[in-house]
């Protein structure tokens, strides 16, 4: 056998060596960040944000307020709000709630606050509750209801009713408001341009959804925050401060249209965060 295969053989058992330990140094290298970055204990985690929409909106209405609240490592959902009947909207939310493993924040924008007041009612991961210009109704209250109870809302002048028939086949009306009053009614502080999409897109609420009176309201037990959108057009000012001091709520108050959640996402956020915060 010549020196140079006598040296190959000797090379070998070092070179497996050090492959080896190299191949050590990378796992530990590997598993060192993971387990120091790994997912935070239940009782750390930051509870999951539940986001309910209103009439004549979407859940893109909340696309800004969801990258604030993402960014700050919040999880969040979602959820297309039916639209179909208060009793009907709040059961399939409330089943939504039953699927999320521990506590939530639960918030909704308009129709949607009279929605997470149904659903929220006995739901106990639901820890605290966010009206963002929003409906927080008494029992037997509805929307239509509480909307005239001060003066203020001209929302009435700008919809347009299109008659359909219900899955129970009754007939009824889906609410639309007209896109050419759509800038002005629902989101005067929000680009044009933008709004001329929210007009096309945007989601009908059943005429029954508005007038059909709540059930025991979420808001008695679970403590509450409330945003109060004070050049509001759909809801007037002084009837989401009359709900909210009722209440007995925390209250921020913006100078933002009725698409706060648009406009103002940072302020939308900060007040979820706040709530977020009490949630132990």
């Amino acid at each position: 056998m010549n020196r140079r295969s006598l040296s190959r053989r000797a090379r070998t058992p070092m070179t497996l060596m050090a492959t080896a330990t190299v191949a050590a140094a990378l796992f530990a290298a590997s598993v060192g960040p993971a387990s120091a970055g790994k997912a935070p204990s239940p009782q750390h985690r930051k509870p999951t944000v539940v986001l309910v929409h209103g009439a004549f909106a979407d859940s893109t209405s909340w696309n800004g307020v969801i990258a604030k609240l993402k960014h700050e490592g919040y999880p969040v959902i979602a959820p297309a709000n039916p639209l179909r009947g208060l009793s009907s909207d709040a059961a399939y939310l409330k089943e939504l709630l039953a699927s999320i493993d521990g506590p939530v924040v639960l918030a909704g924008h308009s129709y949607g606050g009279s929605v997470i007041s149904n659903a929220a009612r006995g739901a106990d991961n639901v820890k605290a509750l966010v009206y963002v210009a929003a409906f927080l109704p008494e029992k037997g209250e509805s929307a239509v209801e509480l909307s005239g109870k001060f003066p203020g809302s001209t929302l009435g002048d700008a919809l347009r009713p299109v008659p359909i028939t219900q899955p129970d086949g009754k007939k009824g009306a889906d609410l639309y408001i007209e896109p050419s009053k759509f800038h002005h009614q629902f989101a005067a502080d929000v680009p044009k341009s933008t709004t001329d999409l929210m007009a096309v897109t945007q989601r009908p609420v059943t005429s029954a959804a508005l007038e059909e009176g709540a059930s025991e309201p979420a808001w008695k037990t679970v403590p509450s925050w409330v945003l109060v959108a004070t050049q509001d057009l759909n809801i007037p000012p002084k009837v989401q401060e009359f709900m909210a001091e009722r209440a007995k709520a925390h209250v921020v108050k913006v100078r933002a249209s009725h698409a706060v959640s648009v406009s103002h996402p940072k302020d939308v956020a900060g007040i979820i965060e706040s709530a977020a915060h009490s949630v132990r």
